[in-house]
């Protein structure tokens, strides 16, 4: 089985002034097309193996050892990026409606406090890595991975902020709280609502 580089749902330039045109590109063209490259080029060693990549990354002990790193690492990084391209639309939303709203105040409070949680997630991880929200067996919660993990053994991941800072240096250089508060400008709640129910 391999992977191919998703197509970007808007131009580079799209989630200007939040996310600029050059960032984008290089994000896109080069550190999640090495992602995709590095998982094809780690599965080509085992092609027998069947499992779907959310298979793999929920349970990397299914994972041929010898590949295991490489999957999670660059497996990871396409899961993640597949899924951030998708959460964005040039001008966003406005804040969620219906039932992801109702879920959203029974787990946080009010949406205020789910925006509360969310940024300091993104905000307080330690080096390079991602902020998500995830829709559990109990309801929805808040959390953050390293690097490229993925919070599938929690559930199903609706909503990822990337960290990296790769994802806003040029624009924002070290003031990442700032790109983490611009990032509820392009949010597509429309999708989100669409990855929880």
């Amino acid at each position: 089985m391999s992977y191919e580089l998703p197509k970007l749902p808007y131009a580079y330039d799209a989630l200007e002034p939040v996310i600029d045109a050059k960032t984008m590109e290089i994000h896109y063209t080069k550190h999640h097309n090495a992602y995709v490259t590095g998982l094809n080029t780690a599965l080509a060693k085992h092609p027998n193996l069947s499992l779907t990549l959310t298979e793999m990354l929920t349970d990397l002990t299914r994972v041929p050892e010898d590949i295991r790193t490489a999957v999670r690492n660059n497996g990871g990084g396409h899961y993640n990026h597949s899924l951030f391209w998708e959460v964005m639309k040039p001008g966003g939303s406005n804040k969620p409606q219906g039932k992801l709203l109702d879920a959203l105040i029974k787990a946080f409070g009010s949406f205020d406090n789910f925006k509360d949680q969310f940024s300091t997630a993104a905000k307080t991880r330690f080096g390079s890595g991602w902020a998500w929200l995830v829709k559990t067996e109990k309801g929805l919660i808040v959390t953050s991975t390293p690097n490229q993990d993925t919070p599938l053994n929690l559930g199903t991941p609706i909503l990822g902020l990337d960290v990296w800072e790769h994802a806003y240096y040029l624009n924002y250089q070290n003031r990442r709280p700032d790109y983490v508060e611009n990032f509820y400008k392009v949010i597509n709640w429309d999708v989100v609502a669409k990855n929880f129910s």
